[in-house]
């Protein structure tokens, strides 16, 4: 028997009644599970692991530039391009827009999108992603929810990711900056939602969209890419009414990812 507030209970019955409560929801659906912020963890863990990953893939001898800057093997295996690469072609995958996907001779390697968004030009690129995707992940996460803010990272990437593909596919394009732009966006329409001040956040913007105007080797199209997917998943996160809220967010999610793939097919068959 466990002690209760009137009398005791049976353990059996406790399990029971934390079955039966109704469990707290936050102002967008989301379990408050993400207070904790296991996915934020989780994400920059295995971008970190990536990063170490792909350096050892260099070898001894370039160890150090796998850290800190040049293209290295995992970079050519999984960063985002659309020709194939050249580089090493006997050893290396095709890039994303090899072969028509209407002819059944499509041999493109369409896991880049993907797989991308987890791999850096060394650590000073990983640091400043990291550092954005942990003060803004936490925030996202708590506000929407484990599901519903892993959702929006990866769409909001793989937003960057064809914007890239349409825009720049020559690029050995890489980085979570897509995604993080789409964090930056959703942050934007949730607080102007909740009727918040926005001021912290629209400098920031400002400021990242014009170093990535200025600075050389930026991927324009990603950053931009992925900040129009993060508004466009945001506004479906923040504005579905209450009544049927879950069914409007998904069609939202869906929709967004249907179009994001048609866009994908329409690069690949127009290459």
């Amino acid at each position: 028997m466990r002690e209760a507030p009137v009398g005791f209970q049976c353990p059996e019955c406790i399990s029971q009644g934390q079955r039966d409560t109704r469990q707290g929801r936050t102002p967008f659906g989301g379990t408050l599970a993400g207070a904790s912020g296991y996915v934020t963890i989780t994400l920059i863990v295995l971008n970190v692991i990536v990063l170490f990953v792909g350096a050892a893939m260099s070898g001894a001898g370039q160890l150090v530039d796998g850290l800190f800057s040049s293209a290295g093997r995992i970079q050519f295996l999984g960063a985002l391009i659309g020709p194939t690469v050249t580089a090493n072609p006997n050893d290396l995958p095709p890039g994303i827009t090899n072969g028509e996907v209407f002819t059944g001779v499509y041999d493109g390697a369409v896991y880049r999108m993907f797989t991308s968004m987890f791999i850096h030009y060394g650590l000073i690129h990983l640091a400043m992603n990291m550092w954005a995707l942990w003060q803004l992940g936490r925030a996202l996460e708590s506000a929407l929810g484990p599901l519903r803010f892993a959702s929006l990272y990866l769409l909001a990437g793989l937003g960057g990711s064809v914007a890239a593909l349409l825009f720049q596919p020559k690029a050995l394009s890489a980085g979570a900056s897509g995604a993080i732009f789409g964090l930056f966006a959703a942050l934007f329409v949730i607080l102007k939602k909740l009727g918040r001040s926005t001021s912290s956040v629209v400098p920031v913007i400002v400021i990242n969209l014009i170093l990535t105007f200025s600075i050389p080797g930026i991927s324009i199209a990603a950053h931009l890419g992925g900040l129009i997917t993060g508004a466009l998943l945001g506004a479906g996160l923040a504005f579905a009414p209450r009544q049927g809220r879950n069914a409007v967010q998904a069609v939202t999610f869906g929709g967004v990812a249907l179009i994001l793939t048609m866009l994908t097919v329409g690069a690949i068959v127009l290459h």
